[in-house]
């Protein structure tokens, strides 16, 4: 069985819209943390639809049940979430079938890295196989109709800029109420204290975007969670 690791992101839908155009056959595999944007929920099932594909979500508990279950949220010195809402769940499913074959959106242009999953599968990167880096991944995306503008992580993801917090509150209320709702349940915040001059507590940063203000635009931030992005 061959099954492609589908976060939703440009690598993960290129991975998937090659393969298609190859006529090969293969499943998605997504592991949602149920704090997904609905831009994100869309995306994924739009492209299983257009690659005629099933989707395979593997059973877990939602972010906001892990939250439940430590007490904690995950920020900047505890990153639990990545590991436990998409690896180990992903890597229970590959021991279940056994024997299948992981494709990985890592391009080109990338460090090699091997094995993301550990040994519990064969390894396929479709996009370094074909010599595609960056530009040409989002060129394969774009010919599709497919190329995705929106964040693939968490809503409340700590890692996020100040601006798409400000977007978070924005367009999505009620995530953003979820999220402050998680913060006062737990004592913690998903912004580090010292991050910026700007409040940590979400409950404060809606106080300061309520009356008007708007932080500046930052530069596109590092890639904190690459299992998220694919």
């Amino acid at each position: 069985m061959q099954v492609v690791a589908f976060s939703g992101g440009k690598d993960s839908t290129a991975t998937a819209l090659l393969l298609h155009e190859r006529g090969e056959e293969f499943h998605l595999l997504f592991t949602p943390t149920g704090n997904e944007l609905p831009a994100l929920a869309k995306h994924i099932a739009r492209v299983a639809l257009y690659v005629g594909k099933s989707l395979i979500v593997p059973p877990n508990r939602s972010l906001e049940q892990w939250i439940d279950h430590y007490d904690a949220l995950p920020n900047n010195r505890q990153r639990w979430c990545t590991r436990l809402i998409k690896i180990v769940p992903c890597i229970a499913w590959l021991k279940r079938v056994q024997g299948a074959t992981l494709c990985v959106g890592l391009r080109a242009d990338e460090l090699a890295r091997e094995g993301l999953y550990g040994e519990h599968a064969t390894y396929r990167y479709p996009l370094r196989e074909a010599g595609m880096g960056l530009a040409e991944t989002v060129a394969l995306c774009e010919r599709h109709g497919l190329l995705p503008t929106f964040r693939t992580d968490c809503a409340v993801c700590p890692y996020q800029r100040l601006i798409e917090w400000h977007a978070l509150w924005r367009d999505h209320r009620d995530l953003w109420l979820q999220g402050e709702l998680w913060e006062a349940r737990t004592g913690h915040t998903f912004r580090s204290p010292s991050r910026d001059s700007w409040p940590a507590a979400m409950a404060e940063l809606r106080v300061r975007f309520e009356a008007g203000e708007v932080p500046l635009r930052s530069k596109p931030r590092d890639q904190a969670c690459r299992v998220c992005s694919l």
